[in-house]
């Protein structure tokens, strides 16, 4: 029998459409399913790392059913791989491919160190539809404007997805693994780890059904009601693609078949998907987007970066703007938060409160369960202004105005805010039972008044950016 094949598990916790897998089942010997608790897990923010807990409890199962199981371990990288192909013989060790620059440099030096070790060291596509360097300008460089990007890919053949193996061939002997207990992935989340939990379903079968559920109830209604909060249109994909829970292959596919079948949203429904990829084409093509403004002439724009006490009342969902609060009490309460929502509360961050986006992402990176480096990167620098493709300075969303187009019956909002209403709902409260102690905030406050004046903040606004235009 050939010896084992480690097959590395990052942000693929599924059986199907699992490249990897597919090869190392081929290839003929037992599969060692290995999650390594490496920098890139331990410097995860907390909702991230809850939902990895959830994703990694569910894989588990479901390697269970396959007869396989998965094994954990600490460590860097390259030490635990050669530790476990030390202890099991293994002679390959099989992976999914990650695009950001810190995971780029990792797997390149452990496969060169793998290679000179003798081993089959082999990288797979299946994150993304194409790879970043795969989808090229006429003039040989990258996209760095979304239509043309769209244009260029829309009609491109996307592998068909691959089935899952009926059964994972095992080892004789499994190699000793750590206990995800021990891991104490949610402790971060501390008292609001159960109320997030309770909104989060793991897992691939999870994933297949509500991409079914979507595809088969509010397909035809999404490009209509993907604006409105409340609706309960959009696909809800976004935590099980950024964990691999699903694959964007099969999400396109279903997404082309309902369009050939003349669901009206259908299209609508590829271009996000769309959206992922470009964030993802960005991110490795233009790096420096993950931390620093895309366009260097922001680097002299007004922006606070100290974290002071209005903006903790953005956290809290206290700044006295009713669309904005109630949109950071769903992501304090759900880890998520809805597109257009975040749309808004990013716009007034940065533009009525002249906060630097970096403040904002990086609190997305510590409350989003479906957080993903290149989406949360691009979304900021978008509404911002200062990164490619961005909306323009002067569109500063009026919270407002919004809330009367996309929350006119106030459902969204009298969802999540529990103070002045009579009798609070479930999910209002909710927030108040995730929130820390210290905050000391109770249902029973009163709502805030407005931190800033919307034409004030809006005018101030508009003259930081006609200076930052002066002064280039």
């Amino acid at each position: 029998m050939p010896a084992p094949t480690l097959l590395w598990i990052r942000r693929d916790l599924r059986t199907t459409d699992h490249d990897a897998l597919e090869a190392a089942v081929a290839r003929g010997g037992p599969v060692i399913p290995v999650v390594i608790r490496d920098k890139s897990v331990t410097d995860l923010g907390a909702a991230p790392a809850l939902r990895l807990e959830l994703g990694l409890e569910a894989f588990a199962r479901r390697l269970e059913e396959k007869g396989a199981r998965l094994i954990l371990r600490t460590g860097k990288a390259l030490d635990v791989l050669r530790e476990l192909i030390a202890e099991t013989g293994a002679e390959a060790v099989f992976w999914h491919r990650l695009y950001d620059p810190q995971a780029v440099d990792r797997d390149r030096k452990v496969k060169a160190a793998l290679h000179d070790d003798g081993i089959e060291a082999r990288s797979f596509a299946g994150h993304l539809l194409f790879e970043p360097w795969e989808v090229e300008t006429g003039q040989g460089g990258y996209y760095k404007v979304y239509s043309p990007f769209w244009r260029a890919v829309r009609n491109r053949d996307v592998p068909a997805t691959l089935t899952a193996p009926a059964e994972i061939p095992a080892p004789d002997s499994w190699p000793d693994s750590e206990a995800l207990a021990d891991w104490k992935l949610s402790a971060p989340m501390r008292r609001g780890r159960d109320v997030v939990a309770g909104h989060v379903e793991a897992g691939e079968e999870a994933a297949q059904t509500q991409l079914g559920s979507f595809i088969r109830d509010r397909i035809e209604g999404y490009k209509a009601g993907r604006d409105v909060p409340a609706s309960g249109a959009t696909s809800d994909l976004s935590q099980y693609l950024t964990l691999g829970e699903i694959s964007p292959h099969q999400c396109w596919h279903a997404g082309r078949r309902a369009m050939e079948d003349g669901k009206a949203g259908a299209e609508t429904f590829l271009k996000e998907v769309v959206w992922r990829e470009f964030a993802y084409h960005l991110m490795y093509n233009a790096p420096q987007i993950l931390d620093r403004n895309w366009r260097e002439e922001w680097d002299g724009f007004a922006w606070r970066e100290e974290e002071d006490d209005r903006v903790l009342a953005w956290k809290q969902g206290r700044t006295g703007v009713d669309f904005v609060d109630a949109a950071m009490r769903e992501l304090f309460v759900t880890g998520r938060m809805h597109n257009r929502a975040r749309m808004i509360v990013a716009s007034y961050l940065t533009k009525h409160m002249l906060v630097h986006w970096r403040v904002g992402q990086k609190w997305f990176e510590d409350c989003l369960v479906d957080w993903d480096p290149a989406s949360n990167a691009m979304g900021w620098q978008w509404v911002a202004g200062s990164g490619p493709d961005a909306a323009p300075y002067f569109r500063i969303f009026n919270p407002d105005t919004q809330a009367e187009k996309f929350d006119r019956d106030q459902a969204y909002r009298r969802r999540w805010l529990a103070e002045g209403q009579g009798n609070p709902g479930e999910d209002a409260l909710a927030f108040f039972e995730a929130a820390p102690l210290s905050w000391e905030l109770s249902p029973d406050d009163e709502r805030p008044k407005p931190l800033v004046d919307l034409k004030a903040g809006r005018e101030r606004a508009l003259a930081a950016y006609k200076d930052l235009k002066d002064d280039v």
